[in-house]
């Protein structure tokens, strides 16, 4: 049986569609990753044969005033499940970010490059990754710019924007790979499925800017929105962001034999969906 911790956020809601009568998900209700006493009495009592932790705190900006908190989720709550996980001879399945990176090579990144993260949940999913080494039997996924149906997302920002103004100003100055959380699933399941241990990225094939996701955004939709290029230095955020931080998803590919759709097409299937 596949326990996915955090089953009910955006990534948590599609691991349970896709794994089915064969997964059981706990949240925040029944688990607090941050207690080793919880996360025992939970995985001593389920014992599965894999954890997926798809559980974290992901505002980013927040992290950089929440230092402590972000360190609590994103670190040591891995670390609690790694040791809990490896006690009961069970693989633990730990879901990073690209954000790992510093953005400075100015190519896709491959899973054994350095990493140098340039903010604190950087910083804190890079402690995640080192605690999940707990556990020999660990699986470490990195992805990145995530959207989903089930949860607060840059696609839908984008929509709701387009209800109220016809001009927008996004960044375009950071270029990635958008990536939907059902093709973050199945590339998961394939790992899962094929046993993989150690570090895999998994992020929909091709990379654009956020202005020309924004844009094809618009464009698969049928709105005619004017978006214009403006610079991350100039967006002011508090937390800094790699600028450009697209993943080398070759190894997924070789090792399972799962390739994940281009992001557009992907993204067409997404707004296909939520229209349904």
């Amino acid at each position: 049986m596949i326990l996915i911790v955090g089953a009910k956020g955006m990534l948590g809601q599609d691991l349970m569609a896709l794994f089915g009568p064969g997964a059981r998900g706990v949240d925040l209700e029944d688990i607090d990753i941050t207690s080793l006493e919880s996360v025992q009495k939970v995985l001593f009592t389920i014992r599965p044969r894999v954890v997926i932790n798809a559980a974290a705190y992901t505002d980013v900006d927040g992290c950089e005033t929440n230092q402590e908190l972000a360190m609590q989720v994103n670190g040591e709550g891995v670390a609690h499940l790694a040791m809990a996980t490896s006690e009961i001879d069970a693989k633990l399945v730990q879901v990073s970010t690209d954000y790992v990176f510093d953005g400075g090579k100015g190519s896709p990144y491959l899973e054994d490059e350095p990493t140098a993260p340039l903010s604190v949940y950087g910083e804190s999913k890079l402690a995640g990754e080192m605690n999940a080494r707990f556990n020999p039997d660990h699986l470490i996924v990195r992805t990145q710019w995530l959207y989903g149906i089930n949860g607060k997302n840059f696609v839908e920002t984008m929509l709701r924007l387009a209800t109220e103004k016809r001009e927008l100003a996004v960044v375009d100055d950071q270029i990635g790979s958008p990536t939907w959380t059902v093709d973050l699933a199945l590339a998961i399941k394939a790992l899962v499925e094929k046993d993989c241990r150690g570090i895999y990225h998994a992020a929909n094939a091709g990379f654009c800017s956020w202005n020309e996701f924004a844009s094809a955004i618009f464009a698969e939709s049928g709105l005619d929105i004017t978006v214009n290029p403006m610079s991350t230095k100039d967006l002011g955020r508090p937390a800094p962001r790699p600028l450009y931080s697209t993943l080398d998803c070759g190894k997924l590919t070789r090792d399972t034999g799962f390739q994940p759709q281009p992001w557009r097409e992907a993204l067409k299937h997404y707004l296909k969906l939520r229209r349904l």
